[in-house]
């Protein structure tokens, strides 16, 4: 009885030892399978993505004054000096913030208003939603080029319709005047970008529970308390995404600019974004503009964070 009690412990002891090695020859091939798997696409992230960001903060350190150039030196900090120091820098800085500042509030309000309106026990409300959300469709080219047209000086839809309406007496060159076209660019901006920012607020909204509103009408609460107290809190999360998107895609604002005004007039509408990209590809200054755009990704890090506090303090007055 001992001899085969003792082989019949040996037996088990072994299978589990071949079974725990089958398990580790599995999940080796499995791993193998996975790397190879994984490499393509980790070469491709490489080389569109990592190996540019590193190539540009390597030319940022040296003067390149042509796509072929050889001759390189070293200037170390010297291009982030230029930058820092230049009366033009600081001019399409102060352009870039009035343009995400005004362009972002703009979007939340008015997302807000339209998310509302989207919201509400309507018939054909998907009907609604899927007209609305046509302006974000639209590529960035061709929504620039259309607002182009609208406000052109000799033979734009919004002339004609202002001076038949006799707000205007005669034809503006709503493009012509820095400050004015800058603010134009704006509209066409918001026009595109507002029902993007209202459909992530109408998740939000969406996800508000009905017992919230049927407890603030018993209470009797009006609708500014039901929204300062129930809808305000709630959307703080989609607010917060809303503000960090749109600041991020705002400061760094190009397409639109370029296809509108090309920066003008008299640099009125340049931003941060488009002076990198005269700078370098323009200018020939490939080391400065290099310089630019990491100034440009520490300042939308630093706008981010200040949003991020702020929001995160609101949102913790309100509870």
């Amino acid at each position: 009885m001992s001899g085969v009690s003792v082989a019949g412990v040996e037996t088990e002891r072994r299978a589990p030892v071949a079974g725990g090695r089958r398990n580790r020859r599995k999940r080796d091939n499995q791993g193998r399978l996975a790397f190879w798997l994984l490499l393509p696409a980790a070469i491709a992230v490489f080389g569109v993505i990592v190996y540019p960001i590193l190539r540009t903060l390597l030319i940022s350190f040296f003067e390149v004054n042509s796509a072929l150039a050889t001759d390189t030196p070293f200037v170390g900090l010297q291009n982030y000096i230029h930058t820092l120091t230049s009366p033009g820098f600081w001019a399409a800085m102060g352009r870039t913030l009035y343009f995400t500042l005004v362009s972002t509030a703009l979007e939340l309000v008015c997302g807000l208003i339209v998310a509302g309106l989207l919201n509400a026990k309507l018939r054909a409300r998907w009907l609604f939603r899927a007209i609305v959300i046509i302006p974000w469709a639209i590529p960035t080219i061709v929504n620039a080029a259309m607002w182009k047209g609208i406000f052109n000086a000799q033979y734009g839809s919004l002339n004609a319709a202002l001076t038949q309406l006799g707000i205007i007496h005669e034809y503006q060159a709503w493009l012509g005047d820095p400050t004015l076209a800058l603010n134009m660019v704006i509209l066409a901006d918001v026009w595109k970008t507002t029902p993007l920012v209202a459909f992530f607020l109408l998740a939000g909204l969406t996800s508000i529970p009905e017992e919230l509103y049927e407890a603030a009408k018993l209470d009797r609460a009006g609708w500014p308390r039901i929204f300062r107290s129930i809808v305000l809190p709630m959307l703080v999360p989609s607010i917060s995404i809303v503000l960090v998107l749109r600041t991020v895609e705002a400061f760094k604002v190009f397409d639109i600019v370029y296809a509108m005004t090309r920066g003008g007039p008299v640099n009125g509408t340049q931003t941060v974004a488009y002076y990198a990209y005269t700078t370098a590809f323009s200018d020939q200054n490939f080391g400065v503009g290099a310089a630019l755009s990491y100034i440009i990704v520490l300042v939308i890090l630093v706008l981010t964070f200040i949003y991020l506090r702020m929001l995160r303090r609101s949102e913790m007055s309100l509870l």
